[in-house]
């Protein structure tokens, strides 16, 4: 069972590790402290020591847990499989938003989700630059800085919804047109800049959805939980939850509730808005034996 104390247990490596590895850094990076895994893709020396860190803790933490991590898998595609194994995986972004980290803003979180067999149990995003803390358990509602929250509610209208979707630099071809036609719905769109703060601002209710277009676990596992956690619904193009693994049709689409999921989904498709909707989040996995991204740039 992975309970109440685990999750405080979890916080406190994440909050240690931040305090060790991050934020030593933070505004004291020098230029070769920074690097391109691709065009516009930053990591810097915090990444790499904060996933070690958060690597060897949490294993012990939970022995034979594996991890996946962006800077792990950004070494060696492979270590993704592990989200299709046995063994409890622990997701980790170790600084989602590392251009905001670099630029020195203080919109940058440390995602951490576990998971086990591809259904989501747990789930933390820390904020340490702005003292935030926000954590999610399978079955156990979301919290934010201890206080449970729930997502505005806002059914199948479109007109004025607020929504978070990428910078209009990194859509395709085919994403441009699934922006537009959203457009021009008359919804309210805004750009994101770390994922990790944007599925917190839906969960307590400051926005009405987000739309992504990768699907990098560690992007989404910890918000997603969360999310759900809140009363939120995700589904990707084809209709179906988000799989760990990847594979997802896209864009991602997480609302406040079904009918909005449903009328983003068809609007990005330029289809009509569905009369009846049938899409809802399955409740996670809530026990857990002990012993058994291009993400915000």
């Amino acid at each position: 069972m992975f309970d109440d104390r685990d999750m405080a247990r979890v916080e406190q490596v994440v909050r240690r590790v931040a305090a060790e590895q991050i934020m030593p850094r933070y505004g004291r990076l020098a230029a070769a402290d920074v690097s391109e895994k691709s065009p516009g893709d930053l990591v810097t020396v915090a990444d790499h020591a904060a996933e070690r860190e958060l690597t060897r803790e949490l294993t012990a933490l939970l022995p034979g847990s594996v991890v996946v991590g962006e800077e792990a898998v950004a070494a060696d595609r492979g270590v993704l499989a592990q989200l299709e194994g046995d063994a409890p995986a622990w997701i980790i972004d170790p600084i989602d938003g590392t251009a905001n980290f670099v630029d020195g803003s203080p919109r940058f979180t440390v995602l951490v989700a576990l998971a086990h067999q591809g259904e989501l149990l747990a789930s933390w995003t820390y904020a340490p630059a702005l003292g935030l803390v926000a954590t999610a358990r399978a079955g156990g509602g979301a919290w934010i800085d201890g206080e449970r929250v729930r997502v505005r509610p806002t059914g199948p209208a479109l007109k004025h919804l607020d929504v978070t979707v990428a910078n209009p630099k990194w859509w395709s071809a085919e994403h441009r047109r699934g922006f537009h036609a959203l457009a021009r719905r008359g919804v309210s769109m805004a750009y994101y800049d770390t994922t990790g703060l944007d599925y917190l601002a839906l969960a307590r209710g400051g926005r009405g959805a987000i739309v992504v277009t990768w699907d990098n676990p560690w992007d989404h596992a910890a918000g997603l939980l969360l999310v759900a956690e809140a009363g939120g619904v995700a589904r990707t193009a084809s209709g179906t939850p988000f799989r760990l693994a990847g594979g997802n049709a896209l864009p991602l689409v997480a609302g406040a509730d079904a009918e909005c999921t449903a009328a983003v989904l068809a609007a990005f498709a330029d289809e009509p808005t569905p009369s009846r909707l049938t899409v809802g989040l399955p409740s996670p996995a809530s026990r857990l034996s002990s012993t058994t991204t291009p993400a915000a740039r």
